[in-house]
């Protein structure tokens, strides 16, 4: 009896080695081979790495911030625009970024959950990424408390926090491989 229920152990372990696997590679044929990485290319040259600022109206959008449907996020200013196909914006707002910021470029949406915990342990949702640094995820997300204090300097932690009517907002537009333009 051990003998013959060891083997039936053995064969289920290998069934689900075996579903894993192809789990596994179908997961993987569905991944975008740029995925978190800055669309390759040329460098940015100095005036599209600094876009020109509107200072009579800091919510306008940046000049040189890019075509077409986009998130922008413009880190010196901790503000994002979402920007429809047509090229005019339909959302704009402050966020609290991060502790670890991408680098300026080009990225697209790569993953999405509805809820979860940030890198400091705070319950989020409507989380939409878009980039790793050094193995730290970076995007967007709102608290579920809607909070946006500043993150801890001493922690390295990629949530970009936004309130959560602004989180519901870049939920609905930004799905899975919408662009997002990241300026200094």
């Amino acid at each position: 009896m051990a003998r013959s229920s060891s083997g039936f152990v053995a064969v289920l372990t290998a069934a689900a080695l075996a579903a894993v696997a192809f789990l596994a590679y179908q997961a993987s044929a569905q991944v975008p081979h740029n995925l978190g990485k800055p669309n390759a290319g040329k460098s940015p040259s100095a005036t599209a790495s600094r876009p020109a600022k509107d200072k009579k109206n800091p919510k306008a959008l940046p000049a040189q911030s890019g075509v077409g449907e986009r998130v922008v996020y413009a880190l010196d200013n901790d503000r994002v625009w979402l920007v429809g196909g047509n090229g005019k914006v339909r959302r704009t707002f402050e966020v609290q970024p991060s502790t670890v910021d991408p680098p300026a470029g080009t990225y697209s949406v790569t993953s999405r959950s509805g809820s979860g915990a940030g890198s400091d342990g705070t319950p989020i949702e409507h989380v939409v990424r878009f980039a790793s640094v050094n193995g730290i995820a970076i995007g967007f997300s709102a608290a579920v408390d809607g909070s946006t204090p500043k993150p801890d300097p001493d922690k390295k932690t990629g949530g970009v926090r936004q309130t959560r009517e602004n989180g519901d907002a870049m939920w609905e537009f930004a799905g899975i491989g919408v662009k997002i333009v990241v300026i200094p």
